[in-house]
């Protein structure tokens, strides 16, 4: 290694000496940078998270020991399928390059990916959050599909298998009612819009009284048009009950959870939009067969009451003549009655008067007994021992 000494004229006399700007050194590491480090894929952790107006995102990927600064630009963030936040472990996939006007390191993101989990998946997971927070999958804003409905609105392809499906099953359980077919992209760039702007359309027309969303099964990526915030809230203004039908039976979507009703399958969904004509005219012949019975038995109730009441009425001096006997007996019965009693309240009269008789004076003096006054003073005399000789009784 050569040692420069401070006061070195090859460095600070000589005359050919020539300087470098800042500017100019930036655009040098720069250039050095991009073009001897290519595009890498860099794991860390994301902190210090901004978004400005400008939609660019701006955070710090870091891990135990380092960090960088970096930027992703609106363009490469508008097709994230998820929602970066703080503290969330990623995967970044760009080019290592130098902010001139501070001199700052960056990594310049392209894409981006959670570590450890697929981005559709936490796409799906964030949004169902956000929504469910919302209100948008409440239960008691679901309605009741209707009973039997005239007109019936299918939101789907009209070159899948999953349409002619749909259009067999309702065929055959009710081949007279009426089908709106809003055919529509179900994958691809632009099947979301396309899927929100047919239920708008089936809702703006108002020609239906229930409607179908869905498609045949597929992968996550092919049924990801239903996990899109646009599908569920067309979903949710719709003003006519919505059937979601996506996929198989294993697959769930965000549209499954605003609809009204989830349908396992296409197929399925058609059976549950219509009952079986069949059906509904064997349950009417049996309810028909019900009601001549049960009108059969009141009609004989009622002529057997009116058998009753003609004989009754048949001759009405009877029932009058009846009751002239029955007031004859309690008329007799009465007299009677009273007739006993005036017996035996005269008996009892005799008894009490007997009773009074014997203990009365006059009874005495009718015995032979007198009373006995001693005069002039007119006492009764009540013993003998007050007499003497020669008194006068009275």
């Amino acid at each position: 290694m050569t040692t420069v000494k401070a006061f070195d004229t090859r460095l600070f006399g000589a005359p050919e000496r020539s300087f470098l700007s800042v500017s100019e050194l930036n655009e040098i590491v720069k250039e050095t940078l991009e073009s001897q480090l290519d595009a890498v894929w860099v794991a860390g952790e994301i902190s210090n998270l901004r978004i400005p107006p400008s939609g660019h995102l701006y955070f710090t990927l870091k891990d135990e020991k380092s960090q960088i600064a970096t930027v992703m630009f609106r363009r490469q963030g508008a097709g994230l399928r998820f929602a970066p936040e703080n503290g969330m472990a990623v995967l970044c996939f760009g080019r290592v390059g130098l902010y001139p006007v501070r001199g700052d390191l960056q990594l310049y993101v392209e894409s981006m990916e959670p570590r450890g989990q697929g981005a559709l998946f936490l796409a799906f997971e964030q949004l169902k959050k956000r929504l469910a927070g919302e209100g948008l999958f409440a239960e008691e804003r679901k309605r009741p599909l209707p009973f039997l409905p005239a007109s019936i609105g299918i939101v789907t392809s009209d070159q899948g298998a999953a349409l002619y499906d749909m259009l067999r099953v309702i065929g055959d359980r009710f081949p007279d009612r009426r089908i709106v077919i809003r055919p529509v992209k179900v994958q691809g760039e632009g099947a979301a819009k396309e899927i929100a702007a047919g239920i708008e359309d089936l809702n703006s027309i108002g020609a239906v009284d229930v409607m179908i969303v869905g498609r045949g099964g597929g992968s996550l990526e092919d049924l990801w048009a239903f996990n899109e915030e646009i599908v569920a809230r067309a979903i949710f203004a719709s003003t006519v009950p919505v059937i979601a039908a996506v996929g198989h039976e294993i697959d769930f979507t965000i549209a499954d959870f605003v609809a009204d009703r989830r349908a396992p399958t296409p197929t399925a969904a058609a059976e549950m939009v219509v009952p079986k004509k069949t059906d509904l005219l064997e349950h009417l012949a049996s309810v028909r067969e019900a009601l001549r019975r049960g009108m059969g038995r009141k009609i004989e109730s009622a002529r057997d009451d009116w058998r009753d009441m003609v004989k009754r009425m048949s001759d009405p001096g009877r029932k009058l003549r009846e009751h002239q006997q029955r007031l004859d007996e309690l008329s007799v019965d009465l007299v009677r009655r009273f007739q006993d009693r005036l017996r035996q309240w005269r008996d009892e009269l005799g008894r009490v008067s007997g009773r009074l008789e014997a203990l009365s004076p006059l009874a005495v003096l009718q015995r032979g007994y007198s009373i006995a006054h001693k005069l002039p003073e007119e006492r009764i005399v009540k013993d003998a021992a007050t007499l003497t000789a020669g008194d006068r009784p009275d």
